[in-house]
């Protein structure tokens, strides 16, 4: 009979995503892994072979969470510009209040683009995003348009608080998203 697992994989894979945000995908190692979670390395084979496939059953649990994120926001926003809004600005939290804590986010998207797999993920989510912002916008004559050109502001306004660094992300992302509304009159 198989003993008890002492960690949950859900457990387990926080503490690799943890890692790859604090020092890169490349310090997720079985050793580093088993120094932060006790666990032997030969443990961290079994249960998952190889680093690759170790990085990327955290990289996918890190999806699955923020899938289950965005759509309980996607369920409790307005269908309107403001509903819109609320929804990327909920999405932004996670940022921190640093560019350091932003910019280890970018590593998990590095190895995003890197992986056909987690790359699709990333795809399905920004399709999620597209859907949920067009509902937002049926009052326009092109709301997908609208919404990829939505989306590309957010993910703008990230970037460029993350130079700037002008106070907190949200009350900068929130402003930079009703800049654009204006900008559209609505």
């Amino acid at each position: 009979m198989p003993r008890p697992r002492t960690l949950s994989d859900q457990h387990l894979l926080d503490l690799v995503l943890t890692l790859i945000h604090a020092e890169g995908p490349e310090a997720a190692t079985f050793s580093a892994v088993s120094k932060a979670s006790g666990l032997s390395g030969s443990t961290l084979v079994q249960r998952f072979s190889t680093k690759t496939a170790m990085l990327r059953q955290a990289l996918l649990h890190a999806w699955d969470e923020l899938d289950a994120e965005t759509a309980q926001l996607c369920g409790s926003i307005p269908k309107t510009p403001l509903g819109a809004v609320a929804l990327l600005v909920g999405l932004s939290q996670n940022y921190g209040d640093s560019a350091a804590v932003y910019a280890d986010g970018l590593r998990l998207l590095r190895e995003d683009f890197r992986d056909p797999l987690l790359q699709a993920r990333g795809a399905a989510w920004g399709r999620t995003l597209v859907e949920a912002i067009s509902a937002c916008f049926v009052t326009v004559s092109r709301p997908e348009v609208t919404a990829r050109l939505m989306l590309a502001q957010w993910q703008g306004s990230l970037l460029w608080w993350g130079f700037e660094v002008d106070g907190p992300v949200v009350p900068y992302v929130e402003a930079q998203l009703q800049e654009f509304l204006a900008e559209l009159g609505t």
